[in-house]
């Protein structure tokens, strides 16, 4: 009976042990944030192109670490079927993930690319704004709307959208002159 009352606690410990490994560490989260946060802030102050770059690869690093290995596959292959140009099957893809994952901005920025690809304005626009709700820093989604409202003929709200994603990735590909191009276009518009 001694014997069994100096093992219980071990048992317990033991029992405990694997339920623990099961769970996902509660710090993990945070930590992905913490380091996001110190990510975007070297992104914003990145001294050249290289270094945002960079920043940039280990910023969507940790995006797409923060979802099931499932959704991972599911938006890898989302991606090669839109590099592909096969939309409609990435969208699939793209759907199935968000249903695995529905908090992964970028499963939404990706989802808001495929209904871009098939024309669809207005579901794409509803998925980049759920994706800018989900990670306002989305550097990628807000492009994104900036391309779709320079579709639409929405110059300034293209440019507004620009601004936010250089105000975030200063040292963005394109970024200075694709802005330089909206400004001509939007004053030469308003005259």
């Amino acid at each position: 009976m001694a014997l069994r009352l100096l093992l219980l606690p071990l048992l317990l410990v033991a029992m405990a042990e694997p339920a623990q490994a099961q769970a996902p560490p509660q710090g993990a989260a945070a930590q992905r944030q913490a380091e996001l946060d110190r990510l975007f802030e070297a992104l914003r102050t990145a001294p050249d192109q290289g270094g945002g770059q960079i920043v940039e690869s280990r910023i969507r690093a940790l995006w797409g670490q923060a979802v099931s290995p499932a959704a991972a596959l599911l938006l890898r292959r989302g991606q090669r079927n839109l590099q592909a140009q096969e939309t409609a099957e990435a969208l699939e893809d793209f759907d199935a993930a968000i249903l695995l994952e529905p908090e992964a901005a970028e499963a939404w920025a990706l989802r808001a690319r495929a209904y871009a690809g098939l024309g669809d304005r207005v579901a794409a626009a509803r998925d980049l704004q759920e994706a800018l709700r989900l990670e306002p820093r989305h550097f990628g989604a807000l492009l994104q709307f900036a391309a779709l409202q320079e579709e639409a003929g929405d110059l300034r709200g293209a440019l507004r959208s620009l601004d936010a994603a250089l105000a975030l990735h200063p040292r963005l590909p394109g970024g200075d002159a694709r802005r330089r191009d909206l400004v001509r276009r939007a004053e030469g518009e308003a005259l």
